[in-house]
């Protein structure tokens, strides 16, 4: 059957990226949204979207009657569930069916059994595929669980049956805690997963984490896509992943393959799946079958040339898989590196609000769910994107990977950026010396920020640009008067840097400076003064929209940046730099307000004069609105009086220092 309309049961950046495919198939692909989502980043790329409900997950995305209802609404021939949500719900496969449509996954039964642990346990073992060794089925009497967990012995791991995606898990490594550990397993496994059945299994302590992407064609015909490590994990979370698992022999790797293979063969396995296990030495265990499209599938895609999605709509559309397990070869290394919204000084809590800033590096492939003046809700999960380089061997790889985050900037929300850009560069990962709690043990390490190499370049550039880029009358070469770029008049003494334009720039690492951009010197040449008494001479020229070149002696570098929402941004050779300069009145007190003389802080434009000849006003309050540096400025009085002397009008241009009224004292 011929599939015409797809609805995608998802959102985010899975969601945007079955619709790119489906479309280049000649699918219509309709969307679904919350409430919260109605101005998404996958409702506006999908084009059509059906609204299911309020902004928690439960109230819409997790309703399988309001899914089902937009899917009919719509004329669907076919849903696709994305991962997570209702995606391994065999429910919903079932109510999918029954209304007629294809469900794009495995079978309600087959979902069934990979949904509990103990049954997809079952399963590994009638294929002969190696399962962890402990105690047989699923366990819910605390002190049964306590007394299995004595003659076993330590270390073991509690897993609920019907956990998922690293979640469920309880280490026991003290006999003291074992009955705190087990109660506290037993309520997370009924609270999360509707279950209080509980596996133990023997720990592996120092194991990488290999998963087999497969396909079946529901038919008996099922193919192996390779291996993908996924060992580095942050409390059971998959962080880096890569394919192909890189240090391993391939005759273990191509043994695992082939058992995951037999295991999907023994279900008839319909669709994509993938099976995980833990490779200890030269052993190997079934840990899990996680049925559907998984977060990292881009890598398997950057390494076999294959469109993931469009073999699954081949599958769901009974064509079958169109390919034999020869046909498929390894070309290259690929990584992938997952950017959350979250704050690692606060224990990765997530992190939520508005993006007022988010730049992507170009030159690989970036999956994401949301775009600059998007929102990072408290509802769902905090992933802005999912960074994929594909390069002929895993060094280069990592090598792109790390210079691809180091020219991320996000502004509105933490985010982890520099800790997977620590991951990236370290050298135990670069050798794989690493295993599934390798990172758990060192996050301090791994979560100090890095500075850049020379700071106080980046920060005299990011000064001298928001002086630059503020002459509003650049056309009038306001360059060769340095009296009116810096309000210092000739005659009146002072040295003309003292009486350079300040600018009091933060960086990323919360530290405010006062810097001062002197005069304008010929070639287009500023010099930055800072606190602590060193200069710096730049010249700076925008050559293009946007770019900048600036040089410093003999060094010349060209820079991308903007100057957008209150923040400097700059694409440096260090990566990228956001900085956020500080109000300009929080310096301007003396040079602006002396003897009552109200005085622009900065070259711009009126956009509003505030009070009238003979105004009475108090100290505070608005006497003019200017327009610098793509900011808007309130120009405040510093004492209370009447307002006089008014020299300027909405839309003129005025110079940094230039009197534009003055606030008389009220007469006795």
């Amino acid at each position: 059957m011929k599939i015409k309309t797809l609805l995608i049961a998802n959102r985010g950046e899975i969601a945007c990226r079955i619709a790119r495919t489906a479309r280049a198939s000649g699918i219509i692909p309709v969307g679904v949204h919350s409430q919260a989502d109605v101005n998404a980043l996958h409702v506006r790329e999908i084009g059509k979207s059906v609204c299911i409900g309020a902004g928690p997950a439960s109230q819409s995305y997790l309703k399988i009657d309001a899914v089902i209802a937009a899917a009919q609404s719509v004329g669907a021939d076919a849903i696709h569930p994305g991962y997570g949500f209702l995606a391994e719900n065999p429910d919903f496969a079932r109510s999918v069916e029954a209304a007629g449509m294809i469900f794009m996954g495995p079978t309600p039964e087959t979902l069934e059994r990979f949904g509990d642990k103990a049954s997809a346990k079952e399963a590994a073992v009638a294929a002969s595929v190696p399962v962890i060794s402990g105690a047989e089925g699923a366990r819910s009497d605390p002190e049964q669980i306590a007394e299995e967990v004595r003659q076993m012995g330590l270390p073991v791991l509690l897993k609920a049956v019907g956990g998922g995606g690293g979640r469920g898990q309880r280490l026991v490594t003290d006999e003291t805690t074992l009955v705190e550990d087990i109660e506290g397993a037993l309520r997370e496994a009924k609270s999360t997963f509707g279950s209080e059945g509980l596996l133990l299994e023997r720990f592996l302590p120092e194991a990488r984490h290999v998963e087999v992407q497969i396909a079946g064609d529901g038919k008996g015909h099922v193919v192996h896509l390779f291996e993908r490590d996924c060992t580095l994990q942050r409390r059971h979370q998959k962080v880096i992943e890569e394919a192909p698992a890189w240090g391993l022999p391939r005759t273990l790797l191509d043994e695992i393959a082939h058992d995951a293979v037999r295991l999907g063969e023994t279900l008839d396995y319909r669709g994509l799946g993938t099976v995980e296990f833990l490779v200890a030495g030269d052993e190997y265990f079934f840990l899990e079958v996680n049925p559907r499209i998984q977060v990292e599938h881009p890598v398997t895609e950057a390494i076999t040339g294959l469109d993931l999605v469009a073999l699954h709509l081949r599958i769901a559309e009974g064509a079958g898989l169109g390919l034999v397990q020869d046909d498929l070869k390894i070309n290259g290394h690929a990584v992938e590196a997952r950017l959350y919204a979250e704050d690692p000084a606060m224990h990765f809590a997530p992190s939520t609000g508005t993006l007022t800033t988010l730049s992507l590096p170009s030159g690989l492939r970036i999956d994401s769910g949301v775009e600059e003046g998007d929102a990072v809700t408290p509802y769902y999960d905090p992933m802005i994107a999912k960074l994929i380089v594909h390069a002929s061997d895993r060094e280069t790889a990592l090598a792109r990977l790390a210079t691809a985050l180091d020219h991320v900037a996000v502004e509105g929300v933490e985010t982890n950026r520099s800790f997977l850009s620590a991951l990236a560069r370290d050298p135990d990962f670069e050798k794989m010396q690493v295993h599934t709690r390798w990172i758990d043990g060192r996050i301090d390490a791994l979560t100090q920020p890095v500075p850049p190499a020379r700071p106080a370049l980046w920060k005299s550039a990011a000064a001298t640009l928001f002086v630059a880029a503020g002459r509003q009358d650049a056309a009038a070469e306001p360059w060769a008067n340095r009296d009116t770029f810096t309000g210092w008049r000739l005659g009146l003494g002072g040295d003309a840097l003292e009486a350079g334009q300040r600018v009091t720039l933060t960086g990323a690492d919360g530290v405010s400076e006062e810097l001062r951009v002197g005069p304008v010197k010929p070639g287009h040449r500023y010099t930055v003064l800072a606190e602590d008494g060193a200069a710096i001479t730049l010249s700076a020229r925008e050559i293009a929209p946007g770019r900048w070149r600036f040089g410093e002696g003999d060094a010349v570098f060209v820079i991308d940046a903007r100057l957008h929402a209150g923040v400097i941004e700059m694409d440096t050779p260090e990566g990228r730099l956001v900085f956020h300069p500080a109000a300009p009145l929080d310096f301007a007190g003396a040079d602006a307000v002396a003897d009552r003389a109200v005085a622009s802080p900065l070259t711009g434009m009126i956009v509003e004069v505030k009070v009238t000849e003979g105004q009475s006003v108090t100290e505070g309050d608005i006497v003019a609105v200017m327009e610098s540096m793509k900011l808007e400025i309130s120009i405040r009085a510093a004492a209370a009086g009447i307002a006089t002397n008014i020299t300027v009008s909405n839309g003129d241009m005025v110079d940094r220092g230039q009197v534009i009224a003055e606030i008389l004292p009220f007469e006795e």
